[in-house]
């Protein structure tokens, strides 16, 4: 049974392997291996919840995606959410660009009647990549450091965006920025 769905940002492959990168050097020292386990890709999630309606979202994002080109992401810096799963990501610049696109996915779904959460709509989204999730406490200074070890900024594209459903990481549909719909 699906706790829910997020509509997530996948990268170009040298970004996605820097991002594997960390993953990998963080399961290596045995500081986090949750992402790994989970068969997790490296993304941005641009929108999650419980309720979204996988057939009736494909065809919005299809179009949607199809009036796209692929997105500049720099990535500067890293942090940490404030809860107690001990979450660590990096952070891409917040570029007018990933700002726009992602208020103009929120758009396009609204126009759809999709409901979108308080802390996914603009003006409260905060874009980031995950990078290790369950940090035990006493680990979390040594994540930053090997985390910062990584000589950001990482810049790189988005290419493709998708819908997963999880648990278990099952992606449902993907398109590839900039694909032309056929009529």
């Amino acid at each position: 049974m699906s706790q829910g769905y997020v509509i997530e940002l996948y990268f170009d492959p040298a970004l996605e392997n820097q991002v594997l990168k960390a993953w990998n050097v963080l399961a290596r020292r045995q500081i986090s291996t949750q992402l790994i386990e989970i068969e997790s890709r490296p993304h941005i999630t641009l929108f999650s919840s419980p309720y979204f309606d996988p057939s009736k979202l494909e065809n919005i994002v299809k179009n949607f995606s199809s009036k796209q080109e692929s997105l500049p992401l720099p990535f500067g810096s890293i942090g940490s959410l404030p809860s107690d799963d001990n979450v660590l990501f990096l952070a891409p610049t917040p570029t007018l660009s990933l700002l726009q696109f992602h208020s103009q996915l929120f758009d396009a779904m609204k126009k759809e009647g999709i409901e979108i959460a308080e802390e996914n709509r603009p003006g409260t989204w905060i874009p980031y990549c995950l990078v290790a999730e369950e940090v035990p406490k006493t680990r979390m200074g040594e994540a930053f450091t090997v985390l910062r070890d990584l000589k950001l900024p990482v810049a790189g594209y988005a290419m493709e965006i998708a819908l997963v459903e999880y648990p278990p990481v099952r992606e449902v549909f993907s398109f590839v920025l900039g694909n032309t719909v056929e009529p």
